[in-house]
């Protein structure tokens, strides 16, 4: 048996004051969670959010962080799956972190706003698009920093009456919060302009074969398709329809919008159009970010790497403007003001949505490449 180890009163007292400057300086970090999927199909978009959210902390960082404290990035997984976002979220208030940048998908992030509410965590998504978010809810701590469906919808529904202007259209969807939620919106726009959609129906997200559902275009002589969802079975979709010979351009929003869509897809993929938000890395205001994001080696053109950079720089703001680190004075200041972004001005209204936000059309390219359309 070994002796007890024995210190000397001045070496205890070193050993106490290390110990209180260890937990002084680990209390000295301000933590965001970065929440969204690092498991599942759409991995990819969670990538997207944590380059945002990363290269934003960094630049903090490297200029002394915030009143003189560091950031620090927890990340934390909810799959993109709506079972899972409460889970996140119960997971982010035990761990006694205030702020959030994410989710990602809209049914994660429908699921796990009234935690965040309820507890006082201030949560900023960069890319949850529906409307059921913040709709009636009367929420303080829910923010985004990207529109709305009802406003991208629109957006996808002028393209096609104005510029496409099909003969017989299918609306398609995943059956899901953020997919329905869009392609419904598309369909109303369609309808009251007498655009004929003949067919509007989900289906199921994960499935490998859609060859029954393609069936039923070409029967309806379909010559349009557009598909509320996630890249994955958007690109089934449109190489199962090149096989069967339906000769019909689709069209999907920004969750469809992943280079990973052209190895499932393949040829078939060039011409798609999507909705996106606007290329902000174009601007030549954001020349010097842009390449701070290259410099890492990461895509700052992508969906959500300058939307997630705005939420978290909209949180390094609040606690700036605040004078706080209390999320309910963080909340409270971004409700009354507006902060200068990579993607412009943003402000927001009293339930947490921008009050202006754009989305463009792009043609997607086989090269994973992207052209803006007029």
């Amino acid at each position: 048996m070994k002796k007890p180890l024995r210190l000397t009163a001045a070496a205890a007292a070193l050993a106490i004051t290390s110990g209180l400057l260890a937990s002084a300086a680990g209390a000295q970090t301000i933590k965001i969670a970065a929440v969204g999927p690092t498991t599942g199909a759409v991995t990819q978009y969670g990538d997207m959010v944590r380059e945002g959210i990363n290269t934003a902390v960094e630049q903090v960082n490297a200029a002394g962080g915030v009143n003189g404290r560091k950031l620090e990035v927890v990340v934390v997984d909810d799959g993109c799956e709506p079972k899972q976002g409460p889970t996140a979220a119960n997971r982010v208030v035990n761990e006694k972190i205030g702020f959030v940048v994410g989710g990602v998908c809209s049914g994660a992030t429908i699921a796990a706003a009234p935690i965040y509410e309820q507890e006082g965590v201030v949560m900023i998504t960069p890319s949850a698009t529906a409307p059921a978010l913040t709709d009636g809810k009367k929420y303080n701590f829910i923010f985004r920093t990207i529109g709305r469906d009802d406003q991208q919808g629109p957006a996808a529904a002028a393209y096609i009456i104005d510029k496409v202007k099909p003969k017989r259209v299918a609306v398609l969807h995943d059956k899901q919060s953020y997919g329905q939620g869009i392609a419904t919106a598309v369909k109303a726009k369609l309808d009251q302009a007498k655009v004929p959609v003949a067919v509007f129906e989900g289906i199921n997200a994960g499935d490998s074969d859609y060859s029954a559902v393609i069936t039923k275009l070409k029967s309806e002589n379909v010559d349009f398709v557009y598909y509320g969802g996630y890249h994955p079975e958007m690109g089934l979709l449109m190489r199962q329809a090149a096989e069967q010979g339906l000769k019909a351009r689709f069209m999907g929003p920004e969750g469809a919008g992943n280079p990973d869509i052209n190895a499932i897809a393949g040829p078939a993929v060039e011409g798609m159009l999507l909705t996106l938000p606007a290329d902000f890395s174009q601007d030549p205001k954001n020349a010097a970010l842009v390449q701070a994001f290259k410099d890492k080696k990461r895509n700052p053109s992508g969906a959500f790497q300058l939307t997630a950079y705005t939420a978290t720089m909209a949180i390094v703001d609040g606690i700036k403007g605040a004078g706080s680190t209390d999320p309910a004075k963080v909340a409270a200041w971004l409700h009354k003001n507006s902060i200068d972004a990579p993607i412009g001005k943003v402000s927001w209204n009293s339930q947490g949505d921008l009050n202006n936000f754009q989305f463009e059309v792009f043609e997607w390219h086989k090269d994973g490449s992207k052209t803006a359309v007029k």
